[in-house]
């Protein structure tokens, strides 16, 4: 199995994953999703520190799309609607020059076991489905959208030095032009 200090780079699924998998559906369609702050924290750490990191998920929204641009996740490395998750990884590991032994992927429910078999570290929240526990590597003690994300990629990043946050050059995510105007004009954080 790959140890945590093998680790280069990191997928994710969404629903479950980076959130509790309740979505609110609104009348235009958008699926609305509940995000924890310290997951994303942690995924603009990685980012920020060099670690390549993709999402790959069944689902799909323009506000998926700007989640992911705030984490620093361009769309070249966006996977939406994904029917083949581990085809998808193999596409990221080559887009970034990485071997899917030294990718983490963490996901939470039976469309992800394929891309988890393949990474070299398969991650899923402590409330995954039970097929995907048994197929799991490594399973966090804590829930989706509850702390998993951040539980990952603490053990991966701080064996490898490479924990660090610099807040006089914080985050590489972007946002749409508007909000970023906004917040400057302001001062808000919005």
């Amino acid at each position: 199995m790959t140890r945590f200090e093998d680790i280069k780079a990191f997928a994710f699924d969404i629903d479950g994953v980076f959130t509790d998998g309740l979505v609110l559906a609104m009348p235009d369609g958008d699926l609305l999703r509940q995000f924890n702050s310290k997951d994303c924290f942690a995924v603009r750490t990685a980012v920020d520190n060099g670690f390549p990191c993709a999402i790959i998920t069944g689902g799909v929204s323009l506000s998926l799309v700007h989640r992911a641009h705030s984490l620093g996740i361009g769309d070249e490395h966006l996977y939406m609607l994904s029917k083949d998750k581990a085809e998808d990884l193999l596409h990221f590991c080559r887009r970034v020059g990485v071997d899917p032994a030294q990718v983490a992927f963490v996901g939470d429910d039976i469309p992800d076991i394929p891309a988890m078999e393949l990474a070299g570290l398969g991650v899923c929240p402590a409330d995954a489905v039970a097929e995907v526990r048994s197929a799991a590597d490594w399973v966090s003690e804590f829930n989706g959208g509850r702390g998993c994300i951040r539980d990952l990629v603490e053990r991966v990043l701080k064996p490898q030095d490479r924990w660090r946050f610099d807040p006089k050059n914080p985050w590489k995510g972007s946002h749409p032009a508007a909000i970023t105007q906004y917040a400057q004009h302001t001062g808000k954080n919005v």
